[in-house]
């Protein structure tokens, strides 16, 4: 049992797939820095200071306050903001996976379209290319 999970763990298809979940991790944090830090101060720049993070709705009374992690203390709150937050998260993601996916295609497809060297002879042509050169020497 311990060497048929050995195979499966070592097998390339489960060593890629963990290569590709850890590779996905760091790029959801490379994301989540570029939305965060990057995209979205410049989206509330050209709309005068506009934060989806603190975009809620206190669902209990006793929610005051004008900033989410306070009125997430005070009560239950529906943080609508954050989850447009996320969204557009997620549209970046695809986007970039579109991009990358795309280019991996057209990589695919030059190297589809690239004229293959020709086989070497099997051994029966190149017994008959030599009968046929000797025949031409007659």
């Amino acid at each position: 049992m311990l060497k048929e999970f050995k195979e499966f763990a070592v097998k390339g298809n489960a060593f890629d797939l963990a290569v590709g979940v850890i590779i996905g991790a760091a790029f959801g944090k490379i994301i989540d820095s570029l939305v965060n830090d990057i995209i979205m101060p410049l989206i509330g720049s050209l709309t005068g200071g506009l934060d989806f993070t603190n975009y809620f709705l206190g669902l209990a009374k006793a929610v005051n306050s004008p900033v989410l992690a306070d009125a997430r203390k005070q009560g239950a709150v529906l943080a609508y903001g954050n989850f447009i937050q996320i969204i557009i998260n997620f549209l970046i993601v695809a986007f970039a996976l579109f991009l990358i996916v795309r280019q991996m295609n057209a990589l695919k497809k030059e190297e589809a379209a690239a004229p293959e060297a020709p086989a070497a002879p099997t051994a029966d042509q190149a017994l008959l290319t030599e009968i046929r050169d000797l025949l031409a020497k007659r």
